[in-house]
């Protein structure tokens, strides 16, 4: 089949076989398929959709489209965790530590912030001197030292999706969930896991609003995987309001250090325990992930995941010395301004959704991927959603460099939470695990 075949046998409402997708994909790559012809055929993904039988061979198609790390030599289960992206998730930074003290192997190839959402790579570049630009071998190297490592993706990794998510994101066909889940799969599978942990984040804060979307990217994922021949579970969570209290890069590791202390607030340590239990089935260390909660809250309490954290931040070059919450706060920029409430209510509500914008107008994130960010900027809330407050308290606090938008990040920050009569709960932000789809 021709390119031009392949665009009208989807445009038609067609099944592709094997071949015309993997024909297309390298294509794609060698630059054979033009621009235009690439985009024509993702827009009619759009409208079409992929089968899970297609959507599992375009990722297959995509994962041999460059370099696959080798991480054959490494002993012990290689499982990953992957987040669609919310607000305050600093869920990796305590998750990788912990299911490695208790002996999985977490080989994570993370990506960077854009828009409302955070990304891994900027939380782990605010300690200083640390590295995500690690070569395959040195990232072989750390997993076995550490448990886990932590990098950005090669340009030889998966070069069929850098190529298509740029086409993506002009066309229109982000959202599309079969060319998500191809793009997210790819990169993971040739990351070298052997098993996933999805963590599909839905509500205010996140990229899939209602529950019925989230559902559908995370019956998307799972069905692929199968297709695949990979077990994974899919997790969605609940991201309406952010997931702590901090917000932005170096407030976020803090955090992180705050909560692998036996500190960190609970509706992010439910989520924590709730993924880490499911990575311990998917490598066969527990028979269910209630168990396998039991065993990661051990790694927390008995100092061991806080050993892995530190025994990674050494290997990937980081300073060591800083990593405690008051050493971590001097990286803090200066703050700005105290949001505070107006009248006398209960929290019932915090947008997250507007909490990262204001955090990305501060100079927390990114609206392009060229942008750069400023690692100490951020957003402190003060309370969380079920808190009594009385008019006057404090209800958040911004940070940033001279130069940010501060004025319109503060009007953003206000509008966020919702205060109403009546009485309430500390900590009443409701379940945070929605629903579980396993395929292990």
């Amino acid at each position: 089949m021709s390119v031009l075949d392949t665009i009208i046998e989807k445009r038609d409402g067609g099944t592709h076989d094997r071949k015309a997708i993997e024909e297309l994909i390298g294509g794609v790559v060698s630059g054979e398929v033009p621009d235009y012809q690439l985009a024509a055929w993702l827009m009619t993904v759009y409208f079409r959709g992929l089968s899970a039988e297609e959507a599992g061979i375009l990722t297959d198609a995509m994962i041999r489209s460059g370099e696959v790390i080798d991480l054959s030599s490494l002993s012990c289960p290689l499982v990953d965790k992957h987040s669609t992206g919310g607000v305050g998730d600093k869920v990796s930074l305590i998750l990788a530590p912990t299911v490695a003290a208790c002996g999985l192997q977490v080989p994570m190839m993370s990506g960077r912030g854009l828009g409302h959402t955070g990304g891994t790579l900027d939380k782990l570049e605010s300690i200083p001197g640390y590295s995500t630009a690690l070569k395959t071998a040195r990232f072989r190297e750390v997993i076995a030292e550490c448990g886990y490592s932590m990098i950005g993706q090669s340009e030889r990794v998966a070069p069929a999706d850098r190529i298509m998510y740029v086409m993506r994101d002009v066309t229109g066909t982000v959202e599309s969930i079969p060319l998500i889940t191809a793009s997210i799969l790819s990169k993971k599978f040739a990351e070298g896991a052997q098993s996933l942990v999805f963590d599909v984040k839905c509500g205010a804060g996140a990229f899939m609003k209602t529950p019925e979307d989230a559902r559908a990217l995370a019956r998307s994922l799972t069905d692929a995987s199968k297709a695949l021949g990979r077990p994974v579970v899919a997790c969605i969570t609940r991201m309406d309001a952010p997931l702590g209290y901090k917000v932005g890069n170096s407030l976020e590791v803090e955090e992180s250090l705050d909560s692998l202390e036996g500190r960190g607030p609970e509706e992010l340590m439910r989520v924590v325990y709730r993924l880490g239990g499911w990575m311990l089935v998917a490598g066969g260390y527990v028979s269910d992930p209630d168990a396998g909660e039991v065993r990661c809250r051990e790694a927390i309490e008995d100092g061991s995941a806080m050993q892995r954290f530190r025994e990674n931040v050494r290997a990937q070059g980081g300073e060591v010395e800083r990593l405690t919450v008051d050493r971590m706060r001097e990286l803090r920029s200066p703050a700005v301004s105290v949001i505070r409430a107006r009248d006398d209510g209960v929290v019932a509500g915090i947008d997250a959704f507007a909490v990262g914008q204001a955090s990305v107008l501060l100079g927390a994130g990114r609206m392009k991927a060229e942008d750069s960010v400023d690692p100490g900027a951020g957003v402190e809330l003060a309370v969380r959603v079920g808190d009594r407050v009385n008019a006057g308290d404090m209800l958040g606090r911004t940070y940033a460099a001279d130069g940010a938008p501060t004025e319109r990040a503060e009007s953003v920050l206000s509008r966020a939470f919702t205060v109403l009569p009546g009485a309430g709960a500390a900590g009443d932000g409701g379940e945070m695990i929605l629903e579980e789809i396993s395929e292990l």
